[in-house]
């Protein structure tokens, strides 16, 4: 059987890409680790997360790291609760690299891979699962093939039995991602992408404008 734990941030592309490693004949997901670090949507996105490692019967543990919240905010991070406007976009230009800037949380995904791994290292998992992909690998370099492979040559070192990214959504674009979240039975409402924290997806920020459902 080949284990894995899942980063599940409670969007659609972290549960698509377990979802797509759940379904690869002997795979199992051991564990699938949420992280608070002060996000604008961190209620909404926990509960989204938790609902879906429900829904799988997987255990699901909410880590907390305020310290990375904390430089955020002093980097100037819309994604901080703490943190200044969230750049808007348009269905024709969701993002780029200045709306990317806007958003970045330093070394977020190094870090969270990292951390990850040493959950999976110690339950015996040999993958940690994230939900990268190539569209925004265009602006975000830690969601592109050059961040996994090296994330797996540093964790060839940093864990004792090897364990590696397994990014099943990589080669995929948004509308890849959500074709595949409809094949596989999942709706809209399932997941948490949007950067704010409301009553309902803000459907303006660049995540939601990725995300959209009706394609």
């Amino acid at each position: 059987m080949t284990k894995g734990v899942a980063l599940l941030s409670g969007g659609l592309d972290s549960a698509i890409a377990a979802a797509l490693f759940r379904e690869r004949p002997q795979h199992e997901i051991q564990e699938a680790v949420f992280f608070d670090y002060g996000q604008r949507a961190v209620h909404r996105e926990a509960a989204a997360a938790a609902a879906l490692a429900q829904r799988w019967q997987v255990p699901w543990r909410s880590l907390s790291v305020p310290w990375l919240g904390e430089l955020a905010a002093r980097s100037g991070s819309a994604l901080s609760a703490l943190g200044g406007p969230l750049p808007r976009g348009t269905r024709e230009q969701p993002g780029d690299e200045r709306s990317a800037r806007a958003v970045w949380v330093p070394a977020r995904n190094a870090v969270f891979v990292a951390i990850a791994a040493a959950v999976a290292e110690t339950a015996g998992a040999q993958w940690v699962i994230a939900g990268f992909n190539r569209e925004e690998a265009a602006t975000f370099p830690d969601n592109s093939m050059a961040f996994t492979t090296a994330a797996d040559e540093f964790l060839r070192y940093g864990t004792r039995n090897g364990v590696r990214v397994s990014s099943p959504t990589l080669a995929l674009d948004k509308a890849g991602i959500v074709q595949e979240a409809k094949r596989l039975g999942y709706h809209a409402s399932d997941f948490w992408s949007c950067y704010e924290g409301g009553e309902r997806p803000c459907g303006s920020c660049e995540s939601c404008l990725r995300s959209r459902w009706d394609r």
